[in-house]
């Protein structure tokens, strides 16, 4: 199965880096400057693509991660130079399908004998971590970028009594703004797909409107899309 996925690592990266079409629609699309991406606290591919060397496992390992010796995949080792472009974020995120496959099989080379579960009883376990006090941050590196977790135990809950989720998602659809900017329509899907985003963890994501002050909530959004719907619904003599 990982001689399958080198082969096809490699055939994407003949497919996409190498074909002239593809690289004529992605280089200067959605280009991010490094500078931009660090005002707007972008994570993962995102900012890898403009340059930055961001990855958890490199700069807070965790687990087995610290002796890995894990790398930022950034386009200036590939390359030469970074340009935070849709081109770029595509060979960031084909070069660490490869990256991927080096830690599997290093993991495979590396695994210490003996059980899986260090915790026999992982019931025991769980029940003991509820009946605990204190509170506790965790970062790991995701697909997309950063996560982090905050969580809050106060012993007299069956479970966390407080549990805060930062998605990586949360922090790079912040980009979306001066990726558009002046962008054609039709590199909107380009601009979209760039931070590979996960709406549902942008769930809580308010924006504001910079000429008034507004906030587009959920509320007023919903609001203007049922009175859109019943505008359209009396223009076009549509009865329910």
């Amino acid at each position: 199965m990982i001689t399958y996925y080198w082969e096809f690592t490699e055939h994407m990266k003949e497919v996409f880096l190498s074909d002239p079409v593809y690289k004529a629609r992605t280089r200067g699309v959605a280009q991010l400057s490094k500078e931009m991406a660090l005002k707007l606290n972008v994570v993962g591919p995102t900012a890898r693509a403009t340059g930055l060397r961001m990855d958890i496992r490199q700069d807070i390992p965790y687990d087995a991660y610290a002796d890995m010796d894990i790398k930022a995949v950034v386009p200036q080792d590939i390359v030469g130079e970074a340009r935070g472009d849709a081109y770029d974020i595509t060979m960031v995120r084909l070069y660490e399908i490869e990256q991927s496959l080096d830690i599997i099989e290093f993991c495979l080379d590396n695994l210490p004998e003996g059980k899986i579960l260090a915790v026999p009883n992982y019931v025991a376990l769980l029940n003991k971590i509820k009946k605990t006090e204190g509170e506790a941050i965790g970062a790991h590196e995701a697909p997309r970028g950063e996560v982090i977790h905050y969580l809050k135990y106060n012993g007299t809950r069956d479970g966390p009594a407080v549990w805060k989720v930062i998605a990586p998602s949360y922090n790079n659809i912040n980009s979306w703004a001066p990726l558009l900017l002046g962008a054609e329509v039709a590199d909107i899907p380009v601009v979209v797909a760039y931070i590979d985003p996960c709406m549902c963890c942008n769930d809580r994501v308010a924006v504001v409107k910079d000429s008034s002050g507004r906030i587009l909530d959920y509320s007023y959004l919903h609001k203007k899309a049922v009175e859109k719907t019943k505008r359209l619904e009396k223009e076009l003599g549509v009865r329910k």
